[in-house]
């Protein structure tokens, strides 16, 4: 009888969870939430020997296991190393991981362009998000950027290498999915590339699954080129009975019109699995199965994170769970500025409706007035508060 597998125990930004050995940092984090995992731009589960590319995930080790309690010298990329029994991590309670973040992000920007107005990959990018949370609004690059010529690698594929963050998600389905692969990385340093071998065409079954995987707007579809927005458009969950794949998509729909078909994808942006594989998505499905006569259409897709995808299309507001109060030992976090506070907009001493024509600066004045000469009692306020305001109204 064999024996059971014992789970390590490893704390994430002040939270305890097992998990089994083998685990790594970032699947160990995810299992507490987006808020608590590192981002990943290079790592895909679905994908053998991804990650460790990219240097978004670094985090840093303050001990090492319960046996070996001494810190890791620098910081790791959490995507590829494996947790310990006793490890401590730290990701965003960390002022060095907060700091290396910040220039991995900003050398992530160096060369790429400002295309998200005409993007087709505008919002659910994750290079966004990425900015979004960790990037500086200003850069410190003064030099030229560098270009590069749009390239058609197939008849359904286009190549945007001036937004590639060479993340080599795409070489690994083209490894791991096709029988043949007939593109990847040439060039070193800064002229290093994603191009096909001598303009050969990328013409195999699963090649639209590069598109799936690609973080940014690198890669795209040339069916769906400039037609829409994907915040105009309803995702609904669909499926059809396919002899090459699982058949399960996402219909990208406005109206009855289906704009575009893709793999169903998890809150981490990556294909969801089924009976334990990654449900990828041939071609024909993706790029020729454009009616929505062509498939049962289950329903809205579930947008389980904060997306603008998800805006106005749900009965309900689907909120996922927040776990930065546990990373803070229970306590609220801070808010930036409480604006009730700071505007006199907002000052609810201030009755605007009971004002004889628009506001100006001296019925502010006025509130102002009223908050610095009563007591903090709810009452009484509400009583000085009108007397005191019909008074200098009556002037």
């Amino acid at each position: 009888m064999s024996e059971e597998v014992k789970n390590f125990k490893v704390t994430i930004d002040n939270i305890t969870l097992e998990v089994p050995p083998g685990t790594t940092i970032l699947n160990a984090a995810r299992l507490l939430g987006a808020e608590i995992a590192p981002p990943a731009m290079c790592y895909y589960s679905k994908l053998e020997n991804s990650g460790g590319k990219c240097r978004t995930c670094l985090v840093e080790v303050a001990a090492g296991s319960t046996a070996d309690p001494r810190p890791m010298p620098k910081l790791v990329a959490s995507c590829r190393t494996t947790v310990m029994d006793g490890m401590v991590v730290k990701n965003i309670t960390s002022e060095k991981v907060v700091d290396a973040r910040n220039g991995v992000v900003e050398f992530l920007l160096i060369n790429h362009p400002l295309d998200c107005p005409i993007c087709d990959q505008a919002g659910e990018c994750n290079l966004q998000d990425l900015s979004y949370g960790w990037g500086e609004v200003n850069t410190r690059y003064k030099f030229a950027r560098r270009t590069f010529v749009r390239e058609d690698i197939g008849p359904y594929i286009q190549l945007h290498m001036t937004r590639c963050i060479l993340c080599y998600r795409c070489v690994f389905v083209a490894d791991q999915l096709t029988e043949k692969r007939m593109h990847g990385i040439v060039d070193r340093g800064d002229h290093a590339a994603i191009s096909t071998y001598i303009s050969k065409a990328i013409d195999n079954d699963f090649s639209g699954n590069m598109i799936d995987v690609c973080p940014v707007g690198a890669l795209t579809d040339r069916t769906f080129r400039f037609k829409n927005r994907v915040w105009f458009t309803k995702p609904q969950d669909a499926h059809r009975d396919c002899e090459k794949c699982c058949g399960k998509v996402t219909l990208w729909m406005r109206g009855d019109e289906v704009y575009r078909v893709t793999a169903r994808k998890d809150k981490w942006s990556e294909v969801q699995s089924y009976d334990g594989k990654p449900g990828w998505i041939c071609n024909t499905c993706r790029f020729e199965k454009k009616s929505a006569s062509d498939w049962v259409i289950e329903g809205l897709t579930t947008i389980s994170r904060y997306s603008v995808i998800g805006a106005n299309k749900y009965k309900v507001k689907v909120t996922p769970e927040t776990t930065i109060q546990k990373v803070m030992g229970g306590l609220k976090p801070n808010l930036l500025m409480n604006i009730h506070s700071i505007s006199d907009v907002n000052d609810p001493d201030l009755h605007l409706s009971e004002i004889p024509g628009p506001a100006d600066g001296k019925d502010f004045d006025i509130a102002n007035e009223i908050d610095n000469h009563i007591d903090e009692n709810p009452y009484e306020a509400e009583n000085y508060n009108k007397e005191f305001m019909y008074k200098n109204l009556e002037k």
